[in-house]
């Protein structure tokens, strides 16, 4: 090769090599399901965009959202049962029916009835409900009193039970973010919205799994006091607490929490102040910290056990009031 062909092979090659970008950080940060969302993945150029996100959310709340009234969860609730529901219905009702038998009836988005009148439901409206007017409340409850038909619409036994999926929902949404991303061949990131997560692949930026902080449960709103630094791959992770969704009764005072037991019809006033879980999917660990919540930290403590493709961390106050902690032994080996 003569000199001249030699730098002119150096000057295409040069340019071409100054040409490709380096791979970094594109995020998206938007609003969402009453919330926000914030995505992070690791590409040379943006693969997706906001407005693709945004168009996503949009469909899933078409479907889901109770506080839509145009939503295809409103217009069953509201009594049509000639409405075909979608992918996103039809795999959360699916998700919710599994948690659902595995907690015995604990978790149950078919309390939506109970959610409303303790004001915890789109319209904020608390109601003073005495224990008749609960137990009849309850005889509209039951996830075992409502099917997914063959022709993918929604039986209720009863027309005025009433599905509420947010307990389960806002975890799915994550996982359906990230299968698009992935579909458009984003193989390292991470999605939250509303506080529940999926962190994929990994930080290859910095050569490291993506790291969590899992905030402290008795911090104040001000304040940012983490308990537990995470790493977390190819892991959905959710947190159930109530030690801040209280409704306070104008009149009596009384505080209810927002976790509502199914089996009494009554807010839970048990000793688990938080439940972080992690798993497979999103929609699995947001359904299951939801679960967690009604349990008592015995029955907790024995669920998470038994349940060893959770990653489970619970806090909770004991005999004498001191708060404790309580991690499976796959959380303990995810802590930094």
């Amino acid at each position: 090769m003569d000199i001249k062909k030699l730098f002119s092979f150096l000057g295409l090659a040069l340019m071409f090599i100054s040409c490709q970008k380096e791979e970094g950080f594109q995020i998206i940060q938007g609003e969402a399901q009453g919330s926000t969302y914030s995505i992070k993945y690791i590409a040379n150029e943006e693969i997706v965009s906001k407005r693709q996100i945004d168009s996503l959310l949009l469909a899933f709340d078409m479907s889901l959202s109770t506080y839509r009234e145009d939503s295809k969860i409103s217009k069953i609730n509201a009594g049509d049962s000639t409405i075909v529901v979608d992918d996103f219905f039809e795999e959360t009702f699916k998700a919710s029916n599994q948690i659902f038998k595995e907690t015995n009836g604990l978790f149950d988005p078919t309390i939506g009835v109970l959610v409303n009148a303790y004001g915890f439901g789109p319209k904020h409206e608390r109601v003073v409900l005495n224990q008749k007017q609960i137990d009849s409340l309850l005889n509209f409850v039951g996830f075992d009193k409502v099917k997914l038909n063959a022709n993918i619409t929604i039986s209720k036994v009863h027309k005025e039970t009433y599905f509420d999926f947010n307990a389960i929902a806002q975890g799915y949404s994550v996982d359906v973010v990230v299968d698009f991303m992935k579909s458009k061949g984003i193989e390292n990131g991470i999605v939250e919205i509303g506080g529940e997560l999926i962190g994929f692949g990994k930080n290859t930026i910095d050569d490291k799994n993506w790291i969590i902080g899992i905030d402290d449960p008795l911090q104040k709103p001000e304040e940012r006091t983490l308990i537990a630094k995470i790493k977390v791959e190819n892991l959905g992770m959710a947190t159930s607490g109530n030690y801040r969704k209280i409704v306070t009764d104008s009149i009596t005072g009384e505080k209810f929490v927002h976790t509502i037991n199914p089996k009494i019809g009554k807010p839970q006033k048990g000793n688990v102040l938080s439940a972080t879980v992690l798993a497979p999917t999103c929609i699995m660990a947001d359904g299951y910290a939801t679960a967690f919540m009604v349990m008592d930290i015995k029955n907790g403590i024995e669920f998470a056990n038994n349940h060893p493709d959770l990653f489970v961390l619970l806090i909770y106050r004991d005999e004498n009031n001191k708060v404790q902690q309580f991690k499976t032994g796959n959380f303990k080996d995810l802590i930094q």
